[in-house]
């Protein structure tokens, strides 16, 4: 590995929890900006943590192994930009709902792109995912070359943020934090966190957000239209409460974040901006929202959302505040 190769892969993790004077009050109110991971979201964690697992299992072998993964988009940035520093080439299935920034991202990064029509958010179990699917019909055409981390049952991913970023989150708070609201993907995130934090402080509450059905919340799933995940299933006692989000909840939120907060968030950063908001919490808590990413690659759905036009999208990214350095 480079110089550079070293740098970039030192920044996975260690990101910034900073302060919502919007929500702030008689709680404290924290976002943890996982944008500023050096390939801009919570997702890096996972695919650094996926990736050395496979190398120290013996499954992955440098200069010879593929990487192929269905993701809704996150997983597939960070795990071609993990593998290709460090010498494996990718292949990503990824829904066509998917924005096209997010796309040309992983397409600039060097990984080849199969484009499915499934659903924004991918459904697990069997028959019912396009993306899966492919990737494992290719994946074990050729079992010597192809390796899927398999981010939905993948103990690595819990292992990320387990001994990862709920630490840090500990560490940021100095130990008081109470409340802590994420949405769910693989279930990696939530798990992860939630069972580091409640064995620190049993009484510290684990919040799911949950979109819609039908959702347009890249990333995210909604459990009515979508199986849980194994790695969810396994620790989902974890969970304390759940609240719902709709697409105008969180779309109408993305304004007012980068106004009063001078943030501008992703579509699923805003949802779990909208559950923080509209859930009830006793005076003098400490309230931490996992912000997975950033509103960068979404300028083309915020105008075709209404949110804001390409141009009024230009002047937010060009003034916001704690935007991070991406490694493309």
């Amino acid at each position: 590995m480079t110089a550079l190769s070293d740098e970039v892969l030192g920044r996975v993790g260690n990101t910034p929890l900073v302060a919502l004077e919007s929500l702030s009050g008689g709680s404290e109110y924290r976002a943890k900006l996982e944008g500023h991971n050096p390939f801009g979201s919570v997702k890096d964690r996972a695919a650094y943590w996926m990736i050395r697992d496979g190398e120290e299992r013996g499954l992955l072998t440098r200069g010879k192994s593929i990487i192929i993964e269905p993701t809704s988009g996150n997983t597939g940035i960070a795990l071609t930009g993990i593998a290709n520093l460090l010498g494996y080439s990718v292949e990503i299935v990824i829904p066509e709902k998917v924005s096209s920034e997010t796309k040309e991202i992983i397409r600039k990064l060097g990984a080849k792109v199969f484009e499915t029509s499934d659903d924004l958010c991918p459904k697990v179990g069997a028959g019912t995912d396009q993306s899966i699917a492919l990737a494992t019909s290719i994946a074990s055409s050729r079992p010597d070359t192809y390796y899927s981390p398999n981010q939905y049952a993948n103990e690595a991913n819990f292992r990320g943020h387990y001994e990862g970023t709920g630490p840090e989150i500990w560490r940021q708070t100095g130990g008081k934090v109470t409340h802590f609201f994420t949405g769910v993907g693989t279930g990696g995130t939530i798990t992860g966190i939630g069972a580091f934090l409640k064995e620190q402080n049993p009484d510290v509450k684990i919040i799911g957000c949950q979109p819609q059905q039908d959702h347009l919340i890249q990333g995210w799933r909604n459990f009515d239209e979508s199986a849980k995940p194994d790695l969810f299933l396994k620790r989902e006692n974890v969970v304390d409460d759940w609240v719902s989000v709709s697409n105008a909840e969180a779309f109408s939120l993305v304004r007012e974040v980068y106004e009063r907060d001078g943030l501008l968030v992703s579509p699923s950063s805003a949802a779990v901006y909208a559950c923080m908001k509209k859930h009830s919490v006793p005076d003098g808590s400490c309230v931490v929202g996992m912000f997975a990413d950033d509103g960068r690659k979404f300028r083309s759905v915020y105008a075709e959302q209404n949110v804001m036009t390409e141009s009024e999208f230009d002047a937010c990214a060009s003034q916001a505040r704690h935007v991070s350095v991406l490694a493309y």
